[in-house]
């Protein structure tokens, strides 16, 4: 029976006495079918470029008339051939147009493509098997066994369409979280990015574990605005803000060319840290370099007249230090700690003793080697809170 089923379809395309397949139907179909996704492609970047929504209604528009486009195509065929339309070529199409709803990334589209489809299927299904002039192609089966069997395809385009829907909701949440991530990274580098220098940003971006407390060998910048308070007294809170920002705008960019993080702010100055999290192996002088440099641009700027006359204090000490994040589960902070800290504060503080601006320890002294930076040596001086004196070395 079966192959005098197949021989039968193959005299019907041979010897039908009906007229050929309608071919300037089915170019026409497909003329209309892409001028229609021309028209949406356009309605879409209309939408785009003006900054508009695009209609929640036009994607369900959008899958109704592409889901339509092969069973059009089964029904011109089914003239000419009949029952046999519905094992041709187009009935395929409903399985790559629900696959390409995917695109929509809604899984209700997903679903109702394939809803549409598998209903239009089983409509064209009972109305083919219906006809007169599917009688002599049954073969041996029924009208109602031959619909049913159809409705086992319907029921196959059904299914992947609600596949596709549930494959394409676990994309969506994947895309969501995908940019989820980005978008806090983003605020992550806007926000850590005006303290640290782009490097050493994505340096502890991409390294999991820079911020596990270790042990590390850092040179320690602090930096103090003299007569802040002064200054203060005799100034609205906003003057005070705009004379601050006016300063470390300069200030911070400096230090985070010079491959260094600003590592606190102290009111009137700020804490910078040379080689933590990362170092290039010159801590020491890059650090040198970034306190030269802003006082210098603290110069210009002076004498510019876009900054109040100003005098600030920078002391610096090389040493090792535990550097990493401390703080509760709620709230951390990358920090570093150490006798490095609080010596280089204490040098800091030493400029007012010997009306300096920039004064580093012997250890520092020690690790620019010959790098052909002029120092004077003040001999050794006793620093609050330790036992030894320290080798102070001015450079301003």
């Amino acid at each position: 029976d079966i192959k005098y089923g197949n021989n039968k379809f193959i005299n019907n395309l041979k010897y039908s006495d009906k007229p050929p397949i309608p071919r300037l139907v089915l170019v026409l179909l497909l003329i209309g079918f892409s001028g229609f996704e021309l028209l949406i492609w356009y309605f879409i970047n209309q939408c785009l470029e003006k900054e508009k929504s695009v209609p929640k209604t036009l994607r369900y528009i959008v899958a109704f008339v592409e889901i339509s486009v092969p069973t059009l195509a089964i029904l011109t065929i089914s003239q000419v051939l009949s029952i046999h339309a519905l094992y041709l070529p187009p009935v395929f199409m409903y399985f790559i147009i629900i696959a390409l709803s995917a695109l929509s990334l809604n899984f209700w589209v997903c679903i109702f493509t394939g809803s549409i489809g598998a209903l239009e299927y089983i409509l064209i299904a009972w109305y083919i098997i219906n006809s007169r002039e599917a009688d002599e192609n049954l073969n041996n089966f029924t009208p109602i066994g031959m619909f049913v069997l159809h409705i086992v395809k319907g029921s196959m385009i059904l299914t992947t369409g609600i596949i596709t829907g549930i494959i394409t909701n676990k994309l969506k949440n994947g895309f969501l979280k995908s940019f989820q991530s980005i978008s806090e990274k983003n605020h992550i580098m806007s926000m850590f990015g005006q303290h640290v220098s782009p490097a050493v940003m994505e340096k502890l971006l991409l390294q999991k574990n820079s911020t596990e407390g270790e042990v590390q060998h850092v040179c320690v910048m602090f930096l103090d605005i003299r007569n802040f308070t002064a200054f203060s007294e005799s100034r609205t809170p906003q003057e005070v803000v705009a004379y601050l920002n006016s300063l470390f705008n300069f200030m911070i960019d400096i230090v985070n060319r010079n491959e260094g993080i600003i590592n606190k702010f102290l009111g009137d100055g700020f804490m910078a840290a040379f080689g933590a999290p990362f170092s290039d192996g010159f801590d020491s002088r890059n650090a040198v370099n970034a306190s030269k440099e802003i006082l210098q641009k603290l110069k210009e700027e002076i004498e510019a007249g876009n900054i109040l006359p100003t005098r600030i204090g920078i002391g610096l000490h090389t040493g090792e230090a535990v550097t990493g994040n401390i703080g509760s589960s709620q709230r951390k902070e990358y920090t570093i700690i150490g006798d490095v800290v609080n010596l280089a504060s204490r040098i800091e503080s030493l400029n007012k003793q010997f009306n300096s601006q920039f004064l580093i320890s012997d250890t520092v002294k020690e690790a620019l080697g010959d790098a052909g930076i002029e120092t004077v040596s003040l001999g050794k001086v006793s620093v609050k809170g330790r036992a030894e004196p320290v080798e102070i070395f001015k450079l301003a």
